[in-house]
């Protein structure tokens, strides 16, 4: 079940690049960064990552970048915990 709902979260933070990107393209209304580092952060990394590489979007900015490093970051110490302390 739980992979179930990290795939979804990823096809949707790839989807939401995608169109953020077109909205960037066309000089409309835009996603807020906040929006897509939150669907980052609650599990669409790897859709995130795609985004980026994929619709080359927002691979250059460098306050998304770290931000999103920082995401990465916390997400890393948070499956070394949860797999350390509640495992036993």
């Amino acid at each position: 079940m739980l992979y179930l709902i990290v795939t979804i979260i990823n096809l949707l933070s790839f989807i939401i690049f995608d169109l953020d990107k077109r909205r960037s393209i066309k000089h409309q209304r835009r996603i807020p960064e906040n929006t897509l580092l939150l669907v980052s952060f609650l599990g669409g990394t790897i859709g995130t990552i795609l985004g980026m590489l994929i619709f080359r979007h927002k691979i250059s900015k460098t306050s998304f970048l770290l931000k999103f490093g920082l995401i990465i970051l916390i997400q890393i110490v948070l499956i070394y915990f949860f797999q350390k302390y509640l495992s036993n």
